[in-house]
């Protein structure tokens, strides 16, 4: 199935035709949000069985570039969705069903976001600072809070995870489970007023005491780096489609950048389009460059995933590698992009300057520059040497 059969233009138009408002408005995505799930978008890698495609993460990954050409924010936002939805079905491709109510009730309409990050935790999925303590029936109590969670206006189900400090002989275990909206102890704060990105609703959670019953704890894991399969499939899913996300915004970009140097005159060159102009043509090639270079590393790593290639101990490195030359790969072309615009790119309004705004969010989702840099120099170099060691 190609992308323009499930996204076809009149869709993208709509899309693209709403996405000014948003971000002038700071207005939830929710006209999107329901022509996408009506659309069944938002059960792409649910398995037929359970009335979705099926689809594997190379063709999630090249829908969500389309449609971050139309309207950015939302792509963002719908990848909350996908990345959980993607990581039950790269878990289950490996014999591992253990989110298989998840695509269950994706395939049913439910609507998922990833309730994850924490202010201060740079520890990420190896830690966290929201407590989860032990009831006595086997549910757990979360107490915390919970930053950038997109789709805070949308979801029906938060896939979240705290710590019990008292587990595994008080070294502490990472319970991860999913609260349900309609059920108490979970609060949605209205302090998503930011430079881009602005339609994704991406609001900080506050988790007071909100209980998950048993059946809905899927993993406990020890504190600290690990390689479970769970902590692969996050790290697949999430890195792969923001990669796709920012592709698609600077493929936005770029065509955006072409249309307008077509259609700009110089007076200094006798009423000619910028089109002819050497130094101009130099960035809209180094621009299309660019794009040429992210998009095999983007379509191979998604590809491996959903081939189950091995790649060892280098999958981590690949991942979030990825993450960051996609992010700033989109920053590079964007500029380029606004520099061949013109003065008209720096107006309120433009769609130019929308995404002049909206790329720079790549530099804050995790893994950031430090932290790939961090585990690519791991990966080839071995761990930083200890001061005892030496």
């Amino acid at each position: 199935m190609a992308p323009e059969d499930i996204l076809p233009e009149a869709l993208l138009d709509r899309l693209r035709g709403r996405a000014a408002d948003y971000d002038q408005n700071n207005r939830f995505i929710q006209e999107d949000l329901d022509d996408l799930a009506e659309a069944g978008y938002l059960k792409l890698f649910v398995p037929e069985a359970d009335g979705g495609p099926g689809l594997g993460l190379e063709a999630v990954a090249a829908l969500q570039q389309r449609l971050a050409t139309a309207a950015p924010a939302t792509a963002l936002a719908i990848n909350m969705h996908l990345v959980w939805t993607g990581v039950a079905a790269v878990m289950a491709a490996r014999g591992d069903n253990a989110l298989g109510f998840l695509l269950q009730e994706a395939g049913q309409g439910e609507i998922f976001a990833f309730g994850i990050s924490e202010a201060g935790n740079d520890s990420m999925l190896f830690d966290s600072g929201t407590v989860a303590e032990p009831l006595p029936d086997g549910s757990y109590r979360f107490t915390g809070r919970k930053i950038f969670t997109s789709l805070s206006r949308g979801w029906t189900r938060l896939g979240t995870f705290g710590k019990d400090p008292e587990a595994r002989d008080g070294a502490g275990e990472l319970v991860f489970g999913f609260i349900r909206r309609d059920e108490p102890g979970h609060e949605t704060l209205s302090d998503w007023d930011t430079l881009g990105m602005r339609a994704s609703a991406s609001n900080t959670t506050l988790l007071h005491g909100a209980v998950v019953p048993p059946e809905r704890i899927f993993r406990k894991l020890p504190v600290g780096p690990n390689q479970d399969l769970l902590i692969f499939a996050i790290f697949a899913c999430f890195e792969t489609l923001l990669a796709a996300v920012y592709t698609g915004l600077a493929e936005r970009a770029l065509t955006l950048a072409v249309e307008n140097v077509k259609r700009r005159v110089s007076a200094k060159h006798g009423g000619r389009s910028y089109a002819q102009d050497p130094d101009i043509r130099w960035k809209v090639a180094d621009a299309a460059m660019a794009m040429d270079g992210i998009q095999p590393q983007l379509t191979l790593l998604a590809r491996d995933v959903d081939n189950l290639v091995d790649h060892g101990p280098q999958w981590f490195p690949k991942l979030v590698g990825l993450k960051s030359r996609a992010t700033e790969n989109a920053r590079h072309v964007v500029d380029l992009a606004i520099r061949v615009t013109g003065g008209s790119s720096y107006f309120r309004g433009s769609e130019m300057e929308r995404l002049y705004r909206d790329v720079l969010a790549g530099i804050f989702h995790p893994s950031n520059d430090e932290s790939a840099h961090n585990t690519v120099a791991n990966a080839w170099l071995g761990p930083l040497e200890s001061q005892e060691s030496r």
